[in-house]
């Protein structure tokens, strides 16, 4: 039975609070707290960083691996380009390496279709993500997501076997489904374990995870398939390596600091003093979709992402098959090159990331200013750099520089426009995350069937037309981003606490519209004092 505590006050009516029952601390608890030397938001931030990365991997395995199932990557006698590129194997670095199980004959605009297939299913439950891990915590619904991705990774080998393109696209939606809640619930768990003056470092350990897995995607996969082996084992491995990920995180990461069993009562204080959070139970509310798509702000961070999609995806889904089909790298050389410009965006984002959060700390700059300084080089500094890297035509250190220091300088997006979401809605993190990734991960399923379409041959000439578009985007959406965007908490994440703005005329977006009077005000503040009497 719960203790029943009676209080009276000349002010109210006695009413009975129950209160929890002490209960006395398990010693496995004591131990585990006494062990932890590292915060336990640094421990969500490594355990998601290897998370992330594991997605990223499963996510582009197949875009390696396809350029050793497909027994015409490039067909030379379709057409003979100018511009060609001599091949390892015709400059004596490497003998010619035959491709044993390339026993499938996939055009390019059909391949191109294949690596899209994820970003059709992707598109679909982010807003499901972001709804579930708002009102039931981001643990499972993150943990689900990605442990079901490795598995259906795992089967990807039986599908194409059984049941060639069409079974392998079906698969491909399904792992983006599956995915699909994975960046929301994130969100939501970040939104409540990053205090404001870490958030910029936090975030660049977690969002490197993805950069991770895009080198060690690319790396490990082309290591696999060196002498002739099996694509098959690309998808056995990422998928292995997903389940023991999700066995980790089951046991040492939480939704929130206040569910976790051990951690520290001083980092625990810490946490609830410094992360911005509702006072009122926001579970109970609706989401304020009507606010936000009238969100300026929203939908700049939205066109930022559409840019940072297009950029990413360009690089993830099509620099193997331009090192491949135009620099002419072998399969073990590609994979090891491709690899390299994403340590370059994991190294620039945590340097970035420090020095984002020490300008704020030291008043340098303000959360708006610096969200859009680093969200500008991310975005200026790729564009020009993968146009120099086209035009360095067959000059392959030139072309590689130029891809590694494009990549890097995108490394400012997670300490810009990445994180701008905890600024403006810290308690609805989750769905506006889902709201800005449904909508840009539209540029997932554009950019490799577009790329596909305007290199039909592969040459260096059709790929330099693929570039200035990708060049376009990413400036454009960055202009919106600049003129829009905001640093601070916006109104609709905490109406109680905030209230309406002037000149809103399109109804309550809570359930219960608590705009305060003067009763209410008075309400609220012998609230404050029975409290401090039960305390």
């Amino acid at each position: 039975m719960e203790a029943m505590k009676v209080v009276k006050h000349e002010n109210f009516i006695p009413i009975n609070i129950p209160t929890e029952p002490i209960k006395k601390e398990r010693t496995l608890v004591r131990v585990l707290r006494a062990s932890c030397l590292i915060p336990q938001r640094y421990v969500f931030a490594i355990i998601g960083l290897l998370g992330i990365s594991n997605a990223f991997t499963m996510r582009v395995s197949l875009n390696i691996a396809i350029t050793q199932m497909v027994n015409r990557t490039k067909n030379f006698t379709d057409h003979i380009d100018p511009d060609a590129c001599p091949s390892d194997e015709m400059l004596g670095i490497v003998s010619n390496n035959t491709k044993p199980y390339a026993i499938y004959d996939w055009d390019e605009e059909t391949q191109g279709f294949l690596l899209s297939g994820f970003y059709y299913g992707y598109v679909t439950t982010q807003v499901l993500g972001g709804f579930l891990a708002e009102r039931y915590g981001g643990k499972w619904v993150l943990g689900v997501a990605l442990l079901s991705t490795a598995l259906f990774t795992f089967l990807t080998p039986f599908t194409i076997r059984t049941g060639g393109v069409t079974w392998l696209f079906i698969l491909r939606v399904l792992e983006g489904m599956s995915e699909g809640p994975a960046m929301p619930s994130l969100m939501n768990m970040m939104a409540r374990w990053c205090p404001t003056q870490e958030r910029a470092l936090i975030s660049a350990i977690l969002f490197g995870g993805g950069q991770m897995g895009n080198v060690l995607g690319p790396l490990l996969s082309g290591l696999i398939l060196d002498g002739g082996r099996d694509w098959a084992y690309v998808f056995y491995f990422f998928g292995g390596c997903g389940v023991l990920w999700f066995i980790f995180w089951s046991v040492l990461c939480f939704s929130e600091p206040n569910s976790h069993p051990y951690i520290s009562k001083k980092e625990l204080d810490y946490l609830n003093k410094s992360v911005d959070k509702a006072k009122s139970n926001i579970k109970k509310d609706p989401v304020p979709w009507k606010a936000i798509l009238r969100s300026p702000p929203a939908w700049a961070l939205l066109a930022a992402n559409v840019g940072h999609d297009w950029g990413l995806y360009t690089m993830i889904s099509d620099l193997p098959k331009y090192s491949h089909d135009v620099l002419r790298f072998n399969i073990t050389t590609t994979g090891i090159l491709t690899g390299l410009p994403y340590i370059a965006i994991t190294t620039c984002s945590f340097i970035f990331g420090m020095m984002s959060d020490w300008c704020i700390k030291n008043g340098w700059h303000s959360i708006k200013t610096g969200r859009m300084i680093y969200t500008t080089i991310a975005t200026t500094g790729p564009g020009v750099c993968i146009i120099l890297a086209s035009y360095a035509g067959c000059n392959r250190n030139a072309a590689i520089v130029y891809f590694i220091l494009s990549m890097g300088l995108m490394g400012g997006f997670y300490c810009g426009m990445k994180i701008n979401t905890l600024d403006l809605a810290p308690n609805y993190a989750g769905s506006l995350t889902s709201f800005v990734n449904t909508t840009s991960t539209i540029a997932g399923i554009i950019t490799p069937y577009l790329i596909g379409l305007l290199t039909p041959d592969s040459t260096l000439v059709q790929w330099r037309t693929a570039f200035w578009v990708c060049f376009a985007v990413l400036v454009f959406t960055n202009i919106i981003y600049c003129a829009w965007t905001e640093g601070e908490q916006q109104w609709w994440d905490d109406v109680r606490r905030l209230g309406y703005p002037s000149g809103w005329k399109h109804g309550p977006i809570i359930k219960e519209d608590l705009t305060p009077t003067t009763d209410e005000s008075e309400y609220m503040e012998l609230t404050k004092k029975l409290s401090s009497e039960i305390n």
